[in-house]
This record gives C-alpha cells, sequence and structure tokens, in this order.
C-alpha cells in the first residue's frame, strides 16, 4: 500500500511538472549581439557548438581548453559565422592560476563581461570505483574548484553588466549512477556550490543570475566513446543542447533540463519513489559492454 501511494504521488507529480515546466519561454537571440562571452571546454563537444552557436548570434567570445590546435579551427569558423570577435587561450583547469587568467583575458579584450559559460571538465574513466581518491581530489580541483574561481574573479564585471553564470552539470549531479564516482562527485558539488550561492545573491539583492544546466546522454564524441554500449537509451544531439543551455542562461532560468524527460521527470521519481527510480537506471546499464579499467 505505502508502494503504491508512492507512486501515485509520483504520477501526480510527473503531471504537475509537465503543466508548469513544458512551456517554451520566448527566446530572441538577437539579444545576445554584442554581448561579451566566455566559454570553457570550447575545443570540441557542447562548448565547441555553444561557440558556433553564439558566433551566429554576433556575440564577442572568448573560448578556452587544452588544444590549441583544436582552438584555433573553432575560433575561424567562429568568424565565418558571424562573432563580433572571437578569441581563444589554451590552458589545463587544473590550474587555478590559469582560471583566473581567462577572465583576466576577456577584461583585456572586451572590457567587461556579460556571460560566464563554465563547460570543461577533466579527463576521467567510465567503471567500477577504484578505490582512488587521490584521482577524485584532482578531479574536484578541474570540475568544482576552477568553476568557482573563475565565478569569483568574473564576479566584478557580471555585477556591473548584470550578467549570467551559466553552469553545465549534468543528471548525475542529482542522481548517483554507476561507473561514475569521480565523476558525479564533482557534478554534485557544482549543485551545491552554485544553488547556495543563487540564493546568497538574491539575499544581497546582487543582479547577476545564475543557471545550472543538467543534462542527460549527450552525443559528443567523448561520451559516446566512453560508454560504448553500456548505456542503452540513446545519445540526445550535442547542437540542440548546447542551444538550450545558452537559451537558459539568457533567460536567467534557475536550471535547464536537457533532454527533460530524461532528466527533469526522473527526478520526481528520486523523491518520491527512489527504489523503483534505480531499478529503472540499472536496467539502462549493459555490464557486459564495460570495457576493462586501464
Amino acid at each position: 500500500m505505502a508502494l503504491l501511494t508512492k507512486l501515485i504521488v509520483a504520477v501526480i507529480g510527473l503531471l504537475l511538472a509537465f503543466y508548469f515546466y513544458s512551456g517554451n519561454d520566448a527566446f530572441d537571440p538577437s539579444t545576445l549581439k554584442e554581448k561579451r562571452v566566455i566559454v570553457t571546454g570550447a575545443s570540441s563537444g557542447i562548448g565547441e557548438q555553444m561557440a558556433y552557436h553564439l558566433a551566429k548570434m554576433g556575440s564577442h567570445i572568448l573560448i578556452t581548453a587544452r588544444t590549441e590546435d583544436r582552438l584555433k579551427k573553432v575560433v575561424e569558423k567562429c568568424v565565418e559565422l558571424g562573432a563580433a570577435s572571437a578569441h581563444y587561450i589554451p590552458g589545463s583547469m587544473d590550474n587555478m592560476t590559469f582560471a583566473k587568467q581567462v577572465v583576466h583575458e576577456a577584461e583585456g579584450l572586451f572590457g567587461g563581461l556579460d556571460m560566464l559559460i563554465l563547460n570543461h571538465i577533466g579527463f576521467t574513466y567510465f567503471n567500477y570505483f577504484d578505490g582512488n581518491v587521490d584521482h577524485v581530489r584532482d578531479l574536484l580541483e578541474i570540475n568544482v574548484l576552477s568553476y568557482a574561481t573563475m565565478t569569483v574573479a568574473a564576479l566584478p564585471m557580471l555585477k556591473k553588466s548584470g550578467g549570467n553564470v551559466v553552469v553545465v552539470s549534468s543528471f548525475v549531479g542529482k542522481v548517483g549512477a554507476p561507473f561514475t564516482v569521480p565523476y558525479s562527485t564533482t557534478k554534485f558539488a557544482l549543485d551545491g556550490f552554485f544553488s547556495s550561492l543563487r540564493m546568497e545573491f538574491k539575499q544581497q539583492n546582487t543582479n547577476v543570475s545564475i543557471t545550472l544546466c543538467v543534462i542527460s546522454y549527450i552525443d559528443t564524441d567523448s561520451a559516446v566513446n566512453t560508454v560504448a554500449g553500456v548505456i542503452q537509451q540513446p545519445a540526445a544531439p550535442k547542437e540542440e543542447c548546447a542551444f538550450e543551455i545558452i537559451k537558459g542562461g539568457a533567460l536567467r532560468q534557475r536550471e535547464v533540463y536537457y533532454q527533460y524527460q530524461a532528466t527533469k521527470i526522473p527526478l520526481l521519481l528520486r523523491d518520491w519513489a527512489p527504489e523503483f527510480l534505480e531499478y529503472i537506471m540499472l536496467k539502462n546499464y549493459d555490464v557486459t559492454k564495460l570495457k576493462p579499467q586501464q
């Protein structure tokens, strides 16, 4: 009887969520024309696609990642697509000095900043947790502390412009999942840091929005190559995901869920029927396809 009650409540919650969250907010891409934007992790995947969308919208763009050759190509394409200006700075986000340098570079290039899109991640494995806590610590430096460092460095400019911080997180930053212990740890930390910071901004009447983006399995090369058939659900398109992230930031949304049915709806089950959600999630993995850990 208790399980039935939980399932009924979950269904009602799903219907309410669909009613309140399914409406399309009006977004005018021209509002990002001449806006000054940093995009991290932009040499490939979602970050690269965000750079292209912003270029088409006529933004000033500064992108960063580790691979300089790839960044050059992305910048060249951004210019072709109509960016007001496009620049890059290569480096690794395990260095907090470099994280600050990216923000200072934007200040020198643009004289200010309107949007900070934090998208980079450090390398990790997709397998059972190997017990290496040092790896978790190293990943926290890149996936969390550099995000906090860049945000703090950018705040004076963002306060002046009434700008936006956009944080690319993951469904596994809301719900634990197998084979992602180090990665999931960092994404949960992002939720805690930026959700708490958002509330402090409201208390202090700070005119800077924080948008946390909860994304599902996306068809980036790195994600597809990593899961290699272990995850059974189809990957969502990175181009559309990138657009939804930018849209959510521009509209100053509290959180973005993409794809909605694979992120927001399962979160309702997490709260009301966690055992059922766990059962569904575990059914989505084919452990026979799991690659041996190197």
